[in-house]
């Protein structure tokens, strides 16, 4: 049986063909057994690793043969569990077997954030005489006669400007102007303190002082002569908060006559598409006093404004007096409309009504800008049949712009024409 076991046919015991170890890396014997545990040896052969400290490193031929031995042992293990995704584990590359510890401090919860990452903060709404701005400039000038302008900037916080009128229907007149831009930049547009005045050649005089004082305090003083004389003067006052804004006015007042204007205005936004406001004029002078609230809305989406004033504008203050006998003067609804169809048209509607007068007026105006071409078009027609255009054309490279402007009212049957040239 010796003698079978060792030159019979080369089987041993089991019946499998013994096969002589052979030593890996480090000493490591690899004996090659059947996967299914010598039972049998029809199945596949996988590896199993002896190692014996001390022994001497294997050659390249064996660590080609660890290298498929780690293999197989890789594809024989069990799959490590899915790693736990934790706070932060996205921030950090975690290898395949293990998941990143959650760490406290780098996102606060949802209790400890602060009010403006749990809501949307509402806009700034503006003030109250932006209101009807966006869509009063949408509507042309009307133009009479010639008019140039010459525009010379002395530095870049100073510029000067001369402009001399020609007309057939009023009076010629030369004014000059001058502007003054501060050197506190609050943004890439705005430069405070500002200085606008203006003369002609009657010598009357026109000029504005802006300051910013803070962050959210705005101050204006403007005042008005006639010939020498002061006409009017008033001093602003401006507070804008996070999602309000508060604004004070006080015109022409005189402590020993007892007269003057008192404005007040505020407009809160409700949503971030809705703003809505007051207004509080109050006035004064001797046999004669009133006050007249009025009340104001504003809608705003991207590409629709929807603007509602209920009583007094700050264009028609005088339409709107509450006397002491209780007599009122019948206030004027104002509705306007600007509407961005793209982003080189935009059209506008307002609708005016007046108790009092027993009149109403609807106007239409649009605005169309062609960039490429540098020309600017604006035309407007109302429920009189009162069509105005107005067309404004830069001439590059040369720093010329040139205005003409139109109007034509069928009903009374006038036409008024006008051209413009400005320089610089």
């Amino acid at each position: 049986m010796r003698r079978n076991m060792v030159s019979g046919k080369g089987r041993g015991l089991s019946g499998h063909q013994p096969v002589a170890p052979r030593y890996g890396r480090e000493g490591a014997v690899l004996d090659a057994i059947p996967a299914n545990g010598g039972a049998d040896g029809a199945g596949p052969l996988s590896r199993r690793v002896r190692v014996s400290p001390g022994s001497s490193p294997c050659c390249c031929s064996c660590r080609r043969r660890r290298l498929v031995m780690g293999n197989v042992l890789a594809a024989s293990s069990p799959a490590p569990p899915p790693a736990v995704p934790g706070p932060g584990s996205s921030l950090v590359s975690v290898p395949p077997g293990f998941s990143m510890p959650p760490v406290s401090g780098l996102v606060p919860p949802a209790q400890d954030r602060p009010t403006e990452e749990k809501c949307d903060q509402l806009p700034n709404p503006g003030t109250f005489e932006e209101c009807h701005r966006k869509c009063k400039e949408l509507f042309p000038i009307q133009m009479e006669g010639v008019k140039l302008t010459v525009n010379k900037g002395l530095s870049n916080h100073f510029q000067v400007n001369h402009t001399v009128a020609l007309s057939t229907v009023g009076d010629s007149n030369y004014h000059f102007g001058v502007t003054y831009v501060g050197t506190k930049q609050l943004s890439p547009t705005e430069a405070f303190p500002v200085l606008v005045g203006d003369m002609d050649n009657s010598g009357s005089l026109n000029a504005q002082i802006i300051h910013q004082l803070t962050s959210q305090v705005r101050s204006k003083v403007a005042f008005q002569t006639q010939q020498s004389k002061f006409v009017n003067w008033q001093v602003d006052g401006e507070y804008r908060g996070a999602d309000f804004t508060a604004a004070v006015t006080l015109g022409n007042p005189d402590i020993l006559v007892g007269s003057g204007i008192l404005v007040a205005h505020y407009l809160q936004s409700i949503t971030p598409c809705l703003a809505l406001g007051g207004e509080l004029v109050y006035h004064c002078r001797p046999g004669e006093e009133g006050t007249v609230m009025s009340l104001a809305g504003k809608y705003t989406e991207a590409l629709l404004v929807l603007r509602i004033l209920n009583g007094v504008g700050a264009e028609a203050p005088a339409l709107h007096r509450v006397r002491l006998q209780g007599e009122l003067v019948a206030p004027v609804g104002l509705t306007l409309l600007s509407l961005s169809v793209p982003s080189q048209l935009q059209v506008g509607v307002e609708f005016e009504a007046s108790t009092r007068m027993q009149d109403t007026s609807v106007t239409f105006g649009y605005q169309l800008d062609l960039p490429k071409a540098n020309l600017l078009f604006k035309g407007s027609v109302d429920s009189n049949w009162i069509v105005g255009a107005a067309l404004e054309k830069k001439l590059l490279p040369l720093p010329l712009t040139l205005a003409m402007g139109a109007f034509l009212n069928h009903r009374k049957n006038k036409f008024q024409c006008g051209f413009g040239l400005t320089i610089g």
